[in-house]
């Protein structure tokens, strides 16, 4: 099954633009002498993305061992930051496979437990309540009678 695969130069110490304009030719002719069935290449505000589609495997990996594809990686503004490459099509591209409907939100939701009343105390007695008097009232909120 054929698959993308993609390589993201990201702007560096130069624009990758110009990375692109050096290396563009010799990429393409690389990629389709070694049984490339498709490139393109993509521009955005953050660089540029070379996408090629292989029928296999094994041809990504020959392509990206050529010496060419190496000498032009090696060479890309930011070596540190700057280099993506990853299986698939780049950017924000959909999905090779479409996703899972999940359940509705709604579905599997639950009521919270209503929250308990919190207790007043008494405390201008000086002996402990009993069980009878603990309680005078119920509030939002604690609160004590001085």
């Amino acid at each position: 099954m054929a698959e993308w695969w993609s390589i993201e130069v990201l702007h560096g110490e130069m624009r990758a633009y110009q990375w692109e304009s050096a290396h563009s030719s010799e990429l393409i002719e690389a990629a389709l002498t070694n049984g490339a069935l498709d490139a393109t290449w993509h521009a955005g505000t953050w660089g540029v993305a070379f996408e090629v589609l292989f029928a296999e495997a094994d041809e990504w990996l020959a392509f990206r061992a050529l010496p060419v594809v190496r000498a032009a990686l090696d060479s890309v503004p930011d070596p540190v930051n700057g280099l993506l490459i990853y299986r698939g099509r780049g950017g924000s591209s959909a999905a090779g496979k479409p996703r899972r409907p999940r359940p509705a939100p709604s579905a599997a939701a639950a009521a919270r437990p209503e929250p308990e009343p919190e207790r007043r105390f008494d405390l201008t007695r000086s002996a402990p309540p009993g069980p009878a008097d603990e309680l005078l009232s119920f509030g939002s909120r604690v609160s004590y009678v001085a």
